[in-house]
């Protein structure tokens, strides 16, 4: 049986990730609080920030900028956007 957890980007139960998916504190929060359908949302979201903003993963700069993104996204829903975009409807 999938181990569920009451999800606090979506505000309901969801089942819950397998694994701690962030180092750190903050990867424990996800793990303990996200469902894999918010996680899902985020890693698309993470990758339109990566590719419009031209960012490399590798960079520490720019590892902090996803990971102050992922909070906002994830846990306050006040993730930012990249500039011009649009959302389709």
């Amino acid at each position: 049986m999938p181990r569920t957890v009451f999800c606090q980007y979506s505000q309901q139960q969801a089942e819950g990730l397998d694994f701690v998916p962030w180092p750190g504190e903050l990867g424990k929060r996800v793990f303990e609080h996200i469902g894999k359908p918010a996680w899902a949302a985020w890693l698309a979201h993470q990758t339109m920030l990566i590719n419009e903003n031209r960012l490399s993963p590798r960079d520490p700069q720019h590892r902090a900028f996803l990971e102050e993104q992922m909070v906002k996204f994830l846990f306050e829903r006040d993730a930012e956007a990249p500039a011009g975009y649009v959302p389709q409807d």
